[in-house]
This record gives C-alpha cells, sequence and structure tokens, in this order.
C-alpha cells in the first residue's frame, strides 16, 4: 500500500477495530466504495454504511459514542468523494495492499470489496453487462473475469491467469474510468451527502445516518 495520508491510516486502524469477525479493511473498504460509485443505480449511504461497519440486527452501528458513528461515517463519505474525484480527473488511484516480500500489488481483496458492492444490485448489474453499451459490456466482462481469478473460480489455465494477475493493478484502473464515464453518459451516479457534510445538519425528524432506521433525534443526533 502506497503511503497514507495519516486520515486514512486511522481510518485503516477503526475497521480493524470493529467488533467483527472480518472487517471490511482500507482497501477492500476502497473497492467497495468504487463500485457503489459507479453502480447502475444511485445507492443512498443509508443502506452501504451498514455493510462496512456490520450493523446488528436492529441496524445500530456498533459504536458506543454516537460522535463515533459521525466521525466515521464523515471518513468514510470522504474517501469516496476522493474516489469520485480522481475518476472525474480520469486518474483512479485505487489503494491496493502491497505484498511486502516482493514488493507485488494485492489486487485480491480490493476486487472483493467491488464485488461485495455488485451485490448490493445484482440484476442490475447482469444487465448492464448485457445492455447496449459496448464499450461498458466490455468492462464489465473484464472485471468478471478478474473477480474470478481473485475467487480461484477461473477456467483459464495456471499461464493466462499469471498474465492477467500481473496486469490487474492497471486494467482495475482501466475498467474503473471507462464505468465511470458510462454512468455519467447514463445521468447515474451515486448519491451522497457532499463531502463534510456534518451529522448536525440532517434534520432531527429525518432518518439517521447510521442506518438504524431511527429518527436522527432519537439515534445519533441526541448528541447535537
Amino acid at each position: 500500500m502506497r503511503q497514507l495520508p495519516s486520515r486514512l491510516r486511522r481510518l485503516d486502524g477503526a475497521l480493524a477495530d470493529l467488533p467483527l469477525e472480518e472487517p471490511m479493511l482500507l482497501t477492500e473498504l476502497d473497492g467497495f466504495l468504487t463500485g457503489i460509485l459507479v453502480s447502475p443505480e444511485p445507492i443512498l449511504p443509508v443502506e452501504w454504511l451498514t455493510s462496512v461497519w456490520g450493523a446488528d440486527e436492529g441496524g445500530v452501528p456498533p459504536f458506543d459514542d454516537p460522535l463515533d458513528v459521525q466521525w466515521f461515517a464523515d471518513a468514510v463519505l470522504a474517501r469516496y468523494h476522493e474516489i469520485a474525484r480522481d475518476c472525474g480527473r480520469g486518474k483512479p488511484q485505487p489503494i491496493f495492499d502491497v505484498d511486502e516480500r516482493n514488493g507485488d500489488l494485492l489486487w485480491e481483496l480490493w476486487i472483493d470489496g467491488f464485488a461485495e458492492a455488485m451485490e448490493l444490485r445484482p440484476e442490475l448489474w447482469d444487465a448492464w453487462a448485457e445492455g447496449d453499451d459496448a464499450d461498458a459490456a466490455d468492462a464489465l466482462s473484464r472485471l468478471s473475469m478478474l473477480i474470478a481469478i481473485a475467487r480461484e473460480e477461473s477456467a483459464l489455465d495456471s499461464m493466462e491467469i499469471n498474465t492477467l494477475d500481473e496486469r490487474a493493478p492497471a486494467e482495475l484502473a482501466d475498467v474503473v474510468l471507462r464505468l465511470y464515464v458510462a454512468r455519467q453518459r447514463d445521468g447515474g451516479m451515486a448519491l451522497v451527502a457532499p463531502a463534510g457534510e456534518s451529522a448536525s445538519k440532517i434534520g432531527r425528524n429525518d432518518p439517521c445516518r447510521c442506518g438504524s432506521g431511527k429518527k436522527s433525534k432519537r439515534c445519533c443526533g441526541t448528541t447535537s
């Protein structure tokens, strides 16, 4: 993983500390947020944040202090907006882990996160892959091939897999950019609050941004 700003290192630590059996760490979160960004239809944070922090059956995030909920949500949304900014500039910068033994980029966890975002709207992703946008369909075909390799489900031979493995980091950046452009053409970019918007700006009778399903004034808004 490239040298990260302290705020992203702090977010990575917060993800690791979540009381989950297998928390979504930073590289996987990065792929997940990218998948949300280019999703075939907008997905609001109130839905997908629960996939990140593993809310319990009642939808309550696993934090004792409501201020921690706000910090965590803001940190995740800030990274989302960075991904959108980089894609808008035509230069996606996925966060990949690095194998300390040889310096290889470990892209598999990133694409696991992207695939998890796809599972929120599987039918729409399938329809997009079979649609009339040839460029998007080709990008999705290449993405599916890499997902199969990451999951060790590919029918390719070992030489073909090794070749694609070496190209995967650059290939994923190209696929992301093509899908981002396709979503812009369709006018379907994902909806989130502007970067830096505080949870306190949510109306007290509005649903809490944490995804609990409660009104803000009876959930995280109790500290406002």
